[in-house]
């Protein structure tokens, strides 16, 4: 069965619909949810539903709603969903890039997370009254904006497997992460471009491990670990024969046997 791949680009500005409109009409990139839902719609075979959808990020960000909508339109795609980080993916691209069930990175792109931010007009003024009644006013726009923290953090977590707490903590600090500090931490899985075929040059009598299979084992270790931290810990020296089977099954790409 063949399977179709669709490509979404993120790129420009994330924006709501209607704002994507006065884009388009003076001919400024941008990525809106409608955009996004018309290349996973189009041309859908009802008996070849498998997909896979690439989804190109190079973006500053944006509307954080629109970015939580094309995120959900994502997550929610009958489709394997492989994001391609190729410049900055900041702010509100950052939870786009979390949709993915494979995120690559390039090893010159940056993530960037902070928080989330308003920008409404007016200012302070008035007698004592009004002033009370704009103090409430921020008060209010601070817990909002402290719930649109969370449920960034919310898509971080869903993706590294991280404390929220941490999340917020690098949010507040306007947190820049590079290639390898992405796939460390867990909010990318692979760096795009690593030379698995690289020669190994060695002085042994026994056969050296493949570069591609290091890659390999260390890009499913890190993924792994984002899920779940290992809850029994083997106090034997040398593992199992089991335990070596289970491995190498992984190192080969094989299906684990039950």
């Amino acid at each position: 069965m063949k399977i179709l791949t669709k490509t979404i680009n993120i790129k420009g500005t994330v924006v709501d619909d209607d704002t994507a409109a006065f884009y388009s009409f003076f001919g400024i990139p941008s990525a809106s949810p409608s955009a996004v839902s018309q290349i996973l719609n189009d041309d859908d075979d009802p008996e070849n539903p498998d997909t896979d959808v690439q989804v190109n990020i190079a973006s500053n960000g944006g509307d954080v709603f629109a970015a939580s909508e094309i995120f959900t339109l994502l997550k929610s795609a009958n489709a394997n969903v492989t994001v391609n980080i190729q410049g900055l993916a900041a702010s509100a691209a950052s939870v786009i890039a979390m949709a993915g069930d494979t995120v690559k990175i390039s090893p010159t792109a940056q993530i960037m997370i902070h928080q989330a931010a308003s920008y409404g007009s007016g200012g302070f003024g008035g007698n004592k009254d009004d002033l009370a009644n704009e103090i409430a006013d921020l008060s209010h726009e601070i817990d909002v904006l402290d719930g649109i923290d969370k449920s960034i953090a919310n898509a971080y977590e869903s993706k590294t497997g991280m404390p929220q707490g941490d999340l917020l903590n690098m949010m507040a600090q306007e947190t820049w992460i590079g290639a390898q500090e992405a796939v460390d931490k867990g909010f990318a899985d692979e760096i795009m471009f690593v030379d698995e075929k690289q020669a190994a040059f060695s002085n042994a009598t026994a056969n050296i491990v493949p570069k591609s299979a290091v890659n390999k084992l260390l890009n499913l270790l890190n993924k792994s670990e984002k899920t779940k931290k290992l809850e029994n810990s083997t106090n034997e020296s040398q593992p199992t024969d089991a335990l070596k089977q289970s491995k190498l099954a992984i190192l080969l790409g094989k299906e684990k046997e039950k």
